[in-house]
């Protein structure tokens, strides 16, 4: 979808600011509200002097007509907060409509020489306290004449998506396959594969929130009891996921650095971080984004979709700590890896052997730790091709990460191989043994059937 340009449709200079909840302008007539009700309120009396020119082409426009049915709210229904009270925001008349409610009007057919789908819908919310936000929704109405150069990008805007769901489903299959191994064969049950199960696990759901989220976003069509309890479900298990990371992070560093055998810490201390510490996070950011979504009354709040889902300060209360696994995680691969190169430089193997070793371990420990998220934190600016290529670049690694995870520390692992072959090769012998036995007792059985019948011929003869 193409947001519509602002600026495109005033002479006006523009001015944009980003805020917490998204963009605002203070020049942008699809954006601002034009009758100040504290300073602007419509008079009528017979003080007014203007021409009858002036009388007439003011009595044709929308605005005077929308100012009326405003002074005649007023009039009849005072500064009663159970209603938004008519009001014109430059663009469109907004009715009288009962607060708490989205409104929606058509978008205009022309405006300023500019052809616009009029088969969608302009927004505004009426908040609680009987008053208009400050931010009308404009994005659904569409020029219905683009430049060639931008439906040129449409492709590859949506093509990060593509990969997104692509690539989670792949995630999603092979970690599940990747969690059955590890249940199904009891000789692969132990502490480091106990943390790999929770990991992938915390990989699974997260993955599966996202794609619902995406969805709700899409569908705009979910209720409000709903949207918590998802955009809730989708940051536990996103910042479990980051905890159980910390944790693999840690369980390898005193096992490597430390050189203390890491199952002697007991596997609950191991779920108390991967488990409880994301829970209170995120218990402590609902309670937080409750009681700010409930007081945002004079803010700039889109109401479309799911408001959780706009991003506030409060959001800091697990972004925070996922910014700080990041960084533990990070030292604990620099101080492993360190250890690592040493003792690979300390024993008798040829260079080139020690660096190839020193990088398989490195490509092996970047994914389990997380580190890959560092790597697409931060991008070039929107709009341009280097942004779309960083989009693409970080769809593919971020949605096949749950993938490659899976991929190093179970079907790639030598004892999860061994484990393998061993049941296969168990299984094989067993029915070879079993069609063996069914041989012999199907050989035993007609013998056993023929010789009666031998001697009982023998002797009617």
């Amino acid at each position: 979808m193409i947001k519509m340009n602002a600026s495109a449709m005033s002479s006006q200079p523009v001015s944009v600011t980003m805020t917490p909840l998204g963009w605002t302008s203070t020049h942008d007539p699809l954006q601002r509200r034009v009758a100040d009700e504290s300073a602007d309120d419509l008079t009528l009396s017979t003080e007014t002097h203007l021409s009858s020119a002036e009388l007439d082409e003011i009595n044709q426009s929308a605005e005077l007509q929308c100012m009326l049915q405003e002074h005649m709210d007023t009039t009849t229904f005072g500064n009663s907060s159970a209603y938004c009270l008519t009001q014109f925001d430059s663009i469109l008349c907004w009715p009288r409509s009962p607060r708490g409610t989205l409104a929606a009007l058509p978008c205009l057919d022309e405006f300023q020489g500019i052809q616009y789908d009029s088969s969608q819908n302009a927004t505004r919310y009426c908040h609680a306290n009987g008053t208009w936000d400050q931010y009308t929704n404009y994005d659904a109405c569409m020029h219905l004449t683009e430049p060639a150069t931008i439906s040129e990008f449409e492709p590859i805007i949506e093509l990060p998506t593509i990969i997104y769901y692509i690539g989670y489903t792949i995630s999603l299959v092979s970690l599940t396959l990747a969690i059955a191994v590890f249940v199904y064969f009891k000789e692969l049950r132990c502490l480091r594969n106990s943390i790999h199960a929770n990991l992938f696990f915390t990989y699974i759901m997260s993955g599966l929130l996202w794609i619902l989220t995406l969805s709700v976003q899409i569908s705009l069509h979910t209720g409000l009891a709903g949207c918590i309890i998802l955009v809730t479900l989708f940051h536990f298990f996103t910042l479990t996921n980051f905890f159980w990371m910390l944790v693999e992070g840690l369980y390898l560093y005193i096992l490597v650095v430390k050189t203390f055998s890491g199952d002697n810490t007991r596997f609950m201390v191991y779920a108390i971080i991967g488990w409880g510490g994301p829970a209170v996070f995120v218990v402590i950011w609902s309670i937080a984004k409750g009681l700010t979504m409930s007081s945002a009354t004079n803010e700039q709040i889109e109401i479309e979709g799911c408001p959780w889902m706009q991003e506030t300060y409060v959001d800091w209360i697990f972004q925070g700590p996922v910014c700080a696994v990041l960084i533990i995680n990070l030292t604990f691969l620099l101080r492993i890896m360190w250890v690592l190169i040493t003792k690979l430089r300390s024993a008798n193997t040829l260079e080139t052997r020690q660096y190839r070793k020193a990088a398989k371990a490195l490509l092996v420990l970047i994914p389990l730790f997380g580190i890959t998220y560092l790597v697409v934190l931060a991008g070039p600016n929107e709009g341009g091709v280097m942004s779309h290529m960083f989009a693409i670049v970080r769809a593919i690694l971020l949605s096949t990460q749950g993938f490659s995870v899976s991929l190093f520390y179970c079907f790639l692992n030598s004892e999860v191989r061994n484990a393998l072959r061993h049941h296969i090769s168990t299984w094989q012998d067993e029915r070879n043994i079993r069609l063996n036995q069914s041989r012999r007792y199907v050989s035993k059985g007609f013998s056993k059937d023929t010789s009666p019948r031998t001697e009982c011929t023998r002797y009617d003869l």
